[in-house]
């Protein structure tokens, strides 16, 4: 309700789509996610430019500084997974 996110504490400041990714994430830990499902939840079914998800994933791990973590791993070929 609130579209707080927070990461050790410090708030982190997302736009809608990042927002909307993340909770896809959280919606489904552990499964490995296509791209064009990621598409379809997010953007919605008249969107067709899977570039636009792996740029969106580059945000959202970069702002909350999932370098170290990896919290959310790459499945070569397939999509994206949040670990649990």
């Amino acid at each position: 309700e609130r579209r707080l996110v927070t990461m050790d504490g410090t708030a982190v400041e997302l736009t809608v789509k990042e927002y909307e990714l993340l909770l896809l994430f959280v919606s489904h830990p552990g499964r490995v996610l296509s791209r064009r499902f990621i598409l379809d939840r997010v953007w919605g079914h008249e969107f067709y430019d899977e570039n636009n998800v792996e740029v969106y994933v580059r945000y959202l791990r970069r702002k909350l500084g999932d370098s170290e973590r990896q919290l959310i791993e790459t499945v070569r070929g397939v999509g994206y997974r949040l670990r649990g």
